[in-house]
């Protein structure tokens, strides 16, 4: 079985986000990087079905140069081989764009199975992976907290609202998209770090890709504001706006 992960690199949680002078995104000059980490369970549930199932694990990335450096992460975790789809424009590249380009290196290997982070923790979009399904004309599903492979068919179990599930059975090849805690993640070993090193890592430039169909406008820090608002009534009438209030506007419980 042949699976595909496609990673993304993210600014590190533990940055300090400052805005670029333009307004349209961060300043990555000096910023902090690290593996989405959404994408870091889909790279685990890859190696777990290899080793359950063999097969190879081939990790796709799609970014400008510093992108190796989560791409070797990978790697090191156990990754077989790595592609490398190099455009600077990938950056801050909107879902059909970024989707077109990993679209693009999946197709040369014919894989039985690809999966992707459920959606990356700078954009959010939750689309790259629905989008490649569609490009690449298999089958999908999304959210998936379960994966078993029976030959040629999946079946999965969804994340569904309100804390149901659904089980869902499909034919390969496909394309998931993994929920974050799926498994219990393994980080990388010294032995996997200096293996990583021999491991090939293609590079092949990103396709031409149409116009963008969303940009960034404009993006800002939050704003701190602070709000008065008196609540009326008897004290019972007050206790039971007050609950209301913070259950349905603030929604701290």
């Amino acid at each position: 079985m042949k699976i595909a992960v496609c990673i993304k690199q993210v600014v590190s949680r533990g940055w300090q986000v400052r805005i670029n002078d333009q307004k349209t995104w961060v300043r990555d000059q000096d910023a902090a990087w690290e593996l989405n980490e959404p994408d870091a369970y889909a790279l685990e549930e890859a190696l777990r079905l290899k080793e359950k199932h063999g097969g190879e694990v081939v990790v796709i990335s799609a970014g400008p140069a510093r992108v190796t450096q989560v791409i070797r992460e990978a790697l090191a975790r156990g990754a077989d081989r790595a592609i490398h789809v190099e455009g600077d424009h990938l950056a801050t590249a909107e879902a059909a764009t970024a989707a077109e380009a990993l679209a693009a290196a999946a197709r040369e290997e014919q894989c039985d199975l690809i999966l992707t982070g459920l959606q990356s923790d700078d954009q959010g979009f939750a689309q790259v992976g629905v989008v490649m399904a569609e490009r690449l004309g298999m089958s999908h599903s999304t959210i998936i907290m379960e994966v078993q492979v029976t030959g040629t068919t999946l079946r999965v179990k969804r994340e569904l609202e309100g804390g149901w599930f659904q089980w869902m059975e499909m034919p390969l090849p496909a394309v998931l998209t993994i929920q974050s805690g799926i498994n219990q993640l393994r980080y990388a070993t010294l032995k996997g770090i200096m293996a990583a090193k021999k491991k090939e890592l293609k590079t092949m430039p990103a396709p031409t890709a149409p116009p963008a169909r969303q940009r960034i406008v404009s993006i800002y820090v939050p704003e701190k504001t602070k709000a008065t608002r008196m609540i009326d009534g008897t004290p019972a009438e007050a206790a039971a706006e007050l609950v209301r209030v913070l259950r349905d506007d603030a929604r701290v419980f």
